[in-house]
């Protein structure tokens, strides 16, 4: 049972790093293009959102190029005494990071541009600088579509396979994620632990189908 809860445990730890990470940068981005034009913009929704289209062996490959041991950020990361990046924990919430990234931004940004722009510039005529409109204003207002976005991404984290068998290696009660365990198991013919696996992630994404369902709604619980 251990070589089941292991793996479900290790992805719950790194899609909750990934989502809030993503968050952090996310939810200001979302909101930056769904308020602000800027020259460029179309082209910054394009590259965050080609994750989501690329086959995950090549978003696994363009990763490899950064974070390996020959890329700019392994190199830096082990320039600064940190170590290697590739085959760790790290990679895996890189790789979740990434993959997630792009439905986290999309469905805040539809968050923020279905709230009426007024409110947000009654608190200019205020004096309230963009920071504190961002915070005290366009976020209690777009929540919905925030906590959405959050769910949306969470799922894909918990379910990232290609990218992270790629960068994050497939090692027993390091990296292997719950995705990589089930392909394993099934490989090994452990059909037992691939259907305890694969009942764990449905019954997750099923909860969280059912948490955007209820928000979208304005349903409580």
């Amino acid at each position: 049972m251990t070589g089941v809860l292991e793996p479900l445990g290790l992805s719950l730890r790194v899609a909750t790093i990934a989502v809030l990470l993503s968050c952090l940068i996310g939810v200001p981005l979302a909101w930056l293009l769904a308020r602000f034009p800027f020259r460029g913009r179309d082209l910054v929704s394009v590259v965050i959102l080609i994750p989501m289209v690329l086959p995950p062996t090549v978003l696994g490959y363009y990763l490899l190029l950064i974070i390996g041991r020959s890329g700019p950020i392994g190199r830096l990361s082990e320039a600064l005494g940190m170590g290697r990046l590739v085959f760790t924990p790290t990679a895996a919430v890189i790789a979740a990071s990434v993959a997630s990234f792009p439905f986290l931004v999309r469905t805040a940004q539809a968050g923020f541009e279905q709230v009426d722009r007024v409110y947000e510039e009654a608190a200019r005529t205020l004096g309230r600088g963009e920071l504190r409109i961002f915070f005290t204003v366009a976020v209690p207002l777009a929540w919905r579509g925030i906590v959405a976005g959050i769910a949306l991404s969470f799922a894909r984290a918990m379910g990232e396979f290609g990218a992270t068998l790629m960068v994050a290696g497939n090692i027993p009660g390091d990296t292997r994620t719950a995705s990589v365990a089930i392909y394993d198991a099934v490989q090994a013919f452990r059909l037992n632990d691939a259907h305890i696996l694969s009942l764990a992630l449905s019954v997750v994404s099923g909860l969280i189908l059912l948490a955007i369902t209820r928000v979208g709604r304005g349903s409580g619980w």
